[in-house]
């Protein structure tokens, strides 16, 4: 089977090409012996079947970062590269490609955002620089699909160029070809141009971040809250509680088999919260109460990435991050953390150095609650409302900059300058938008669910062998004289390492006060992350880190529950 490649600088518009080539049957994997990860699918070629990979953006073959690494290594096992180009950034994307040529690889260029370019008063001469390349150039535009049949056809002419070159010539070389074939005339801005502009400016940027925050969340609440109220409650309530029900009447309430399956009966009815069965609670949580949030939350992220406002946000909070010894790109974690703290994690690695991207994991881990952790304290304390929500927020947020100044003198360390390309704003490709969608939807639901399940069963077994309650007592006076909790909080405790949201929505049954459940979800938002989560930090920093990791999370969560339960 022919391996085509996919390669070019980061932020070209090379996912989108690789949408267009392949469709949205894809495989996400991670690099042999890395995390790294690329996009692998499938598309017709000359009536065979081919392979398409979309390799890690990089910016050179002389690799800097694990992703070039990775990048670089690939190439052996590719037939053919295309080559994606931005069209509005020539010379900075040329340089990838002469390193292409003279690699001895069969070359396609596809010279993508050619709307772009000429929407900038950039004039490419496509014949001058295919003749000057040696190899086949053809412009796209990948959100509307123009030019990717004309790409396609043209893989057959792939060949390796005809520019040889040395190191020290490489510049040169690749100023001459620039000022040959291309030419810029004066334009004036586009609005989109203009809003760009407007947002990496303090002044303006710093509201405009705030609008697009108060607007993003807003979002997310009302297609979560209207996805709930008008599908998936209606499907519990009218097709799955017959189910349920008639299987309660058949097992018997207070049964090991209906304590475990069904759970228990509240009034005399079934609660999807408050029941804690395999078939109720188990199913409800996951599925009705956090997937719509899931589901409108990487929403909302898929169009504000692609639109490309993520990395002007690093840009805009860079100095303040500074003085707190971050890096500016360390909030992209922070609120890919807000969706799952697991991308959160991964996402660590656009930082350059292992210090930086350990301390915005932890921190993300402490500080930042997952979207579904979230719709379930939302639930809980939402009725309350601002004596409900605003101390727990306002304490993460405390604590998030507390912890940040505490890393900067106990991990002491450079901070390296950001250095990062800023895309143009652009019309998101909905697609893509959609694939995007539909992969993360899919993991968090091959991932929540059985957790869910296996937390919501095992401490149903916990409870009918009085574990829980033995385990209450020995931890009655930590619980009890620093928290303010009661014995039976121990339960949600414990699950908390498999599921967080599970935990919190186990605190619903105990009628705790409005303080307590406060303490109580602050606790267990900071304590430890779940354990999907654990495991992915475990691979990432390694044990010895993980373990200090650990028990500054222990020494965190007592510290804070215990202020809380004095000052609320």
């Amino acid at each position: 089977m022919k391996r085509i490649l996919l390669m070019g600088n980061p932020n070209v518009g090379k996912s989108v090409v690789f949408s267009r080539l392949t469709g949205v049957d894809v495989i996400v994997s991670n690099y042999p012996g890395t995390t790294v990860e690329f996009i692998k699918g499938r598309m017709k070629l000359s009536g065979e079947v081919a392979e398409v990979i979309d390799v890690p953006g990089t910016y050179t073959l002389g690799p800097t970062t694990p992703a070039e690494q990775v990048a670089t290594d690939m190439m052996a096992e590719g037939d053919v590269i295309i080559n994606v180009v931005d069209a509005t950034n020539l010379e900075r994307n040329l340089n990838l490609t002469l390193q292409l040529l003279n690699s001895g690889k069969p070359v396609v260029v596809a010279l993508n955002m050619w709307d772009s370019a000429q929407h900038k008063g950039i004039e490419i001469a496509l014949a001058k620089l295919e003749k000057r390349l040696g190899v086949p150039v053809v412009p796209t535009v990948a959100p509307s699909g123009e030019g990717i049949g004309q790409l396609v056809a043209r893989l057959e002419e792939a060949t390796t160029g005809s520019i040889q070159f040395d190191e020290e010539r490489r510049w040169s070389v690749l100023g001459g070809i620039v000022e040959e074939v291309q030419t810029v005339t004066h334009r004036h801005h586009t609005l989109l141009e203009r809003l760009a502009d407007l947002s990496l400016k303090p002044e303006t940027g710093i509201p405009l971040a705030i609008v697009a925050g108060l607007v993003a969340f807003a979002l997310i609440r009302v297609i979560g809250e209207g996805l709930i109220g008008l599908v998936f409650n209606p499907l519990f309530d009218h097709l799955w509680l017959p189910v349920v029900s008639g299987l309660s009447a058949i097992l018997q309430p207070e049964t090991f088999w209906h304590e475990l399956l069904v759970g228990r009966l509240i009034d005399g009815q079934i609660d999807w919260v408050e029941s804690m069965g395999l078939l109720t609670t188990g199913l409800y949580v996951p599925l009705a109460m956090v997937l719509p949030y899931i589901f409108a939350f990487y929403l909302v992220l898929g169009l504000v990435e692609d639109i490309g406002y993520l990395p002007r946000l690093g840009v805009l909070v860079d100095t303040i991050m500074h003085r707190l010894g971050m890096h500016g790109l360390s909030i992209i974690p922070m609120l890919l953390g807000l969706g799952c703290n697991i991308p959160g994690v991964l996402a660590t690695r656009i930082l350059e150095t292992q210090r930086q991207r350990f301390r915005a994991a932890i921190l993300m881990s402490i500080c930042v609650p997952c979207m579904a952790q979230l719709a379930v304290i939302v639930a809980l304390l939402g009725p309350y409302g601002v004596r409900g929500l605003a101390p727990l927020f306002i304490m993460l947020a405390v604590l998030w900059v507390v912890l940040s100044l505490g890393f900067k003198y106990l991990l002491p360390g450079e901070t390296p300058e950001m250095f990062t390309e800023i895309p143009p704003y652009r019309t998101p490709y909905l697609p893509a938008v959609a694939q995007k969608l539909w992969m993360r939807v899919r993991q968090f639901i091959r991932e929540a669910v059985p957790f869910v399940l296996l937390g919501v069963g095992l401490v149903n077994i916990l409870y009918v062998l009085n574990i829980i309650q033995v385990l209450g007592r020995w931890l009655e006076p930590v619980l009890t004289s620093v928290l303010g909790l009661p014995p039976e909080a121990v339960g949600a405790l414990l699950i908390g390492f498999l599921r967080k949201d599970v935990a919190v929505g186990m605190l619903a049954p105990l009628g705790l006060s409005v303080k307590q459940l406060v303490v109580a979800c602050v606790v267990l938002t900071v304590y430890f992350p779940c354990a999907a989560t654990f495991a992915v930090l475990l691979r990432e920093f390694g044990l010895r880190r993980m373990a200090k990791a650990a028990l500054l999370m222990t020494v965190v969560a007592l510290g804070v529950g215990g202020l809380l339960n004095l000052v609320l």
